[in-house]
C-alpha cells in the first residue's frame, strides 16, 4: 500500500536533478510509494543511472542523461514536469576551491538554467537544496550556494502568468552521506589513528530520511521565495570519533582551508526576517513583490528576537551518546 503524504502528488510528474546521489535515491524511493504519474532522474553519470535502474524497476521511472549546465537539455527534460527538486551540485569544499569556475558553472549558472527551464516549461513547484555553508560563507562552495539561494528566491519575481513557485531548503550534514566525516572515521577505525581538525568543532546533523521528509513537507508549505530551515540537533566531532573508533588515538591536525569551527543556518541578519515554528524556521523573502498583501502574511510563526542566530555550537538540541549511536546505524 502506498503511503499517503500531506502533499498531493497524485498524478504528478516529479523530476530530481542529481537524482543518483544519496538524497536523490532516497527521495525517489519515497515518491514511488505515492501515486505519482512519473519520476524522472536527471544526472550526468550513466553508470550510476544504470546501477540505479537495476534497483528501481518501477515502470514509472525515467532516466535522463543530462547536466544542469545544459539549458537545452533541461528544457527537454522538464517538458510535462509538475515538480522539480534541484539536488545537483558540486559539493566538495576542496574540489570547489581548486576548480572554482567549475563550481560556479554548476552551482550558480546551473541554478539559473534550472530556473529558466522551469519557467519555460510551466513547472508548478521547484525546491532547491541548499547547505548550512551558504550562511556567512567562507569557502567557494558556500558562496556559490548562497548565490544559488538568492537566484531561486528572486526567480519568483519574474515568473509572470506561468505561476511557477521557487523555494529553498537549507540543512546541515547528512548522516553517512558520501564525503561526510562518518564513513571517513569508520574507514580508519582499525588503523589506530584518527585525524580530527579541532576538538571544539561542532556540526548540525540530519538523517537522510529526515531530510527527504522535510523537503516533501516544504513542497506543500511553500508559497514561493522562502528558505526553509529544519530544527535539527548538533554534535561535537570529537564525540562522533569517540563512539565510532573508541580504540583510536586522536590527532588534532588543524582546521583545513575553507573550514569553519561551527556552522550556522540562520545568521543574525537573516533572523530579522525569520519566523519560528515548532519544528522549523522560515526565512521570509526580503522583497516579496510577487505576493499580494494577504499572501505575504500567510507565514504565521513567531518572529525571532534581536541578535538571534541558529548555529551548531549554540544550538539547544545536542545529541546524547545513545542518540549518536542510533544516528550512526551501520557505522556504529
Amino acid at each position: 500500500m502506498r503511503r499517503r503524504c500531506f502533499v498531493n502528488f497524485n498524478g504528478k510528474t516529479v523530476l530530481v536533478t542529481g537524482g543518483t546521489g544519496s538524497f536523490g535515491k532516497n527521495f525517489v524511493r519515497k515518491m514511488l510509494e505515492l501515486d505519482v504519474r512519473k519520476v524522472i532522474v536527471l544526472s550526468r553519470d550513466e553508470l550510476k543511472q544504470y546501477e540505479m535502474s537495476q534497483e528501481f524497476t518501477d515502470p514509472r521511472m525515467r532516466f535522463f542523461i543530462g547536466d544542469v549546465r545544459d539549458q537545452e537539455r533541461l528544457n527537454r527534460a522538464f517538458d510535462g514536469v509538475d515538480i522539480v527538486v534541484h539536488a545537483a551540485a558540486l559539493k566538495h569544499v576542496t574540489a570547489c576551491e581548486y576548480n572554482p569556475f567549475e563550481a560556479v558553472r554548476t552551482n550558480i549558472l546551473g541554478a539559473q538554467n534550472v530556473i529558466d527551464a522551469a519557467i519555460n516549461r510551466g513547472v508548478k513547484r521547484v525546491i532547491a537544496l541548499s547547505t548550512d555553508k551558504a550562511a556567512n560563507p567562507i569557502n567557494l562552495y558556500g558562496a556559490t550556494k548562497l548565490a544559488s539561494d538568492k537566484l531561486f528566491v528572486a526567480a519568483n519575481s519574474y515568473v509572470g502568468d506561468v505561476g511557477t513557485k521557487f523555494s529553498v531548503v537549507r540543512y546541515g550534514n547528512v548522516v553517512g552521506s558520501r564525503g561526510s566525516v562518518i564513513p571517513f572515521f569508520h574507514k580508519l577505525r582499525n588503523s589506530g589513528r584518527l585525524p580530527i581538525t579541532d576538538e571544539r568543532m561542532t556540526r548540525f546533523w540530519i538523517t537522510l530520511d529526515q531530510g527527504v521528509q522535510f523537503v516533501q513537507d516544504c513542497l506543500g508549505r511553500m508559497k514561493g521565495g522562502e528558505i526553509f530551515v529544519p530544527k535539527i540537533p548538533s554534535v561535537k566531532i570529537v564525540d562522533l570519533a569517540r563512539l565510532i573508533a573508541p580504540n583510536c588515538r586522536v590527532e588534532y591536525v588543524g582546521i583545513r582551508p575553507g573550514e569553519k569551527l561551527h556552522e550556522a543556518m540562520i545568521t543574525e541578519d537573516d533572523a530579522r526576517k525569520t519566523v519560528e515554528f515548532d519544528n522549523y524556521f522560515v526565512i521570509k523573502p526580503e522583497y516579496p513583490v510577487w505576493l499580494d498583501e494577504h499572501e505575504s502574511e500567510y507565514y504565521g510563526g513567531v518572529p525571532l528576537h534581536e541578535r538571534f542566530s541558529y548555529s551548531s555550537h549554540t544550538n539547544s538540541h545536542w545529541l546524547t551518546d545513545e542518540e549518536i549511536i542510533e544516528y550512526l546505524g551501520e557505522y556504529a
